[in-house]
């Protein structure tokens, strides 16, 4: 049975089987492949122990990634995304989770950085969201260099992540799990359009769970609902 520390709380122990065994199956889930690779599952639930704050949480995570054969580039992609949608503070700390976890890093050569061509973002943010979002519309209005910056993010952490589409929209997707954000309607539908199957979302997401709690499931689950008969969602 996959454990943690959590399993030998005694209070715990000795009052609470119904939750320990409830914790029990929600990890058995996430530590072993299934929908969705163990490593992979690591990977996401280290990324949302940062996105919470729960750094001793994250360096168990991402040390059980590496025994599952996790490489540093895929680590990689956490750092990026946690740049974007957490800022500098988070991926700072996951810089310093990874730096722990690995041997060595043979980290490439630095790029020149990237410039957003004249309408570059609008075309972005059409083709990915179907339209201009209304806060990106107001970003484009007042602050357009803001909303290259948001754009050159936003391609760093789907178009150019070292993992693919489909499991950096799922990495995106448990971090916003973990933080009860609406924002994750977006990126379910982006998984989806990126291949990803209900049952991979379903995984991704619960990884969020030992950092958030089951309320990180109920922020999304109902995203997940079958079609109806008319083809709503």
């Amino acid at each position: 049975m996959p454990t943690s520390p959590l399993m030998d709380v005694p209070l715990l122990r000795g009052h609470a089987p119904y939750t320990l065994a409830g914790f029990a199956a929600f990890r058995s889930v996430i530590d072993t492949d299934g929908a969705v690779p163990a490593k992979f599952k690591a990977l996401f639930a280290a990324v949302a122990a940062i996105d919470r704050r729960h750094l001793c949480l994250a360096r168990r995570e991402l040390a059980r990634g590496v025994g599952l054969g996790l490489t540093s580039v895929e680590a990689t992609a956490g750092l990026i995304v946690l740049a974007s949608l957490r800022g500098e503070a988070a991926a700072l700390d996951f810089a310093e989770v990874i730096a722990a976890s690995f041997a060595a890093i043979d980290a490439p050569a630095p790029q020149p950085l990237p410039t957003a061509a004249a309408g570059e973002a609008v075309a972005n943010f059409a083709a990915y969201f179907g339209t201009i979002p209304a806060p990106l519309a107001q970003l484009l209005r007042l602050n357009p260099a803001a909303a290259d910056a948001y754009y050159l993010m936003r391609r760093g952490s789907i178009d150019a992540n070292p993992l693919s589409p489909k499991y950096g929209e799922l990495l995106l997707l448990t971090i916003l799990a973990a933080g009860y954000s609406p924002m994750a309607v977006t990126h379910v539908r982006g998984a989806r359009l990126a291949g990803a199957t209900d049952e991979e979302i379903a995984e991704a997401v619960l990884c969020a769970v030992p950092s958030a709690g089951i309320a990180a499931w109920m922020a999304v689950g109902a995203m997940l609902a079958p079609p109806d008969e008319s083809g709503a969602a």
